[in-house]
């Protein structure tokens, strides 16, 4: 096993939020029960008063879960020049069966936890705090999965051990591979660059219809998630090559090295927050008919649709700037 102060800090994230995601269920689960604003009884005020404790705890923690998932991808990053084999993150995430889920799972828990800040600054809008039920009910779904994080990650940390020889970025993403990564590297260019740009039309539609018809939220959260997975599907597939200027090179991760001007971060970072606003926009949307956020409701829904656009907006304005200036040509 590996010891680093970056692996070290992840084990305490993980530990601080499943710890503190167990104690907050607890409270989680009585006040689902007992919740009743309309009521002045002591165990109505008590739940009233610990509510704000609980959520800045949770806050804290949940913010820290959002940073862990940048600090395992760098620290998967920087680990690659310690193992036989291992040219990127790929060949440090597959060293064991435990680093490409534990990943997912993070990125999975990036979202969930970013959609329980965003309910919780709303819902500290409202004087009777009506998204309450809602956030501490999503608590106690997010808290198995930070349960499963934990496990996971120390598995694989745990497995990090330098003698083991691994493969590199280019057996996995590889068209004549097998699996779900090398059949996106497979995926032809020009279909690829259709979808790709074509998700950014029906983006920009939405939200321009979400800002006048806050409805639409549902349809433009969904639109946001179908960009997302189209982008990283198309990194795989096409805007890796032009950075790389090899037709052959569909690394996701090799994205993130200096060779290559950190330009993965550039992308990656704008890409996630947008999509995590376009999902926010989406959650909250049926909120603005709450009598208690009818005057917040609106400013938000704008700045999460804005958020969302502009994080996309400055992410295909990079990628195109990325195909414009590379030398590598794979369309006539």
């Amino acid at each position: 096993m590996l010891i680093t102060p970056a692996l070290v800090a992840l084990h305490l994230i993980a530990l601080c939020v499943s710890g503190a995601l167990l104690l907050a269920s607890g409270f989680a689960w009585t006040l689902l029960r007992h919740w009743d604003i309309a009521s002045g009884s002591e165990l109505q005020i008590r739940l009233e008063r610990r509510t704000y404790l609980v959520s800045t705890l949770l806050g804290f923690v949940l913010g820290a879960e959002l940073l862990s998932l940048l600090l395992f991808v760098h620290s998967a990053e920087s680990l690659s020049s310690q193992f036989v084999g291992a040219m990127c993150a790929t060949g440090v995430l597959n060293i064991n069966a435990f680093g490409f889920p534990t990943l997912l799972l993070k990125i999975a828990l990036f979202f969930l936890a970013a959609l329980w800040l965003l309910l919780n600054r709303v819902d500290q809008q409202g004087h009777d705090y009506p998204l309450v039920r809602v956030k501490y009910a999503l608590l106690l779904a997010i808290m198995p999965l930070a349960l499963l994080e934990l496990l996971l990650q120390s598995a694989y940390f745990l497995g990090l051990k330098p003698e083991v020889i691994t493969s590199c970025c280019g057996s996995l993403f590889s068209a004549e591979g097998q699996g779900a990564a090398a059949e996106l590297a497979g995926w032809p260019v020009r279909p690829a660059l259709l979808a790709f740009y074509g998700m950014a039309g029906l983006l920009l539609g939405s939200g321009a219809a979400l800002w006048r018809w806050p409805a639409l939220g549902a349809l433009f959260a969904a639109i946001s998630g179908l960009t997302f997975v189209v982008a990283i599907a198309a990194i795989i597939a096409f805007l890796s090559l032009y950075v790389y200027e090899n037709p052959n090179h569909h690394c996701p991760f090799c994205l993130l090295k200096a060779g290559y001007d950190y330009v993965g971060y550039a992308l990656y970072l704008p890409l996630f927050a947008a999509t995590a606003a376009g999902l926010g926009a989406g959650l909250l949307a049926p909120c603005r008919h709450i009598a208690s956020l009818r005057r917040v409701m609106p400013g938000e829904m704008r700045w999460l649709t804005g958020v969302a656009l502009a994080g996309f907006g400055a992410f295909y304005v990079l990628a195109t700037a990325l195909i414009l200036r590379s030398n590598l040509i794979l369309l006539g």
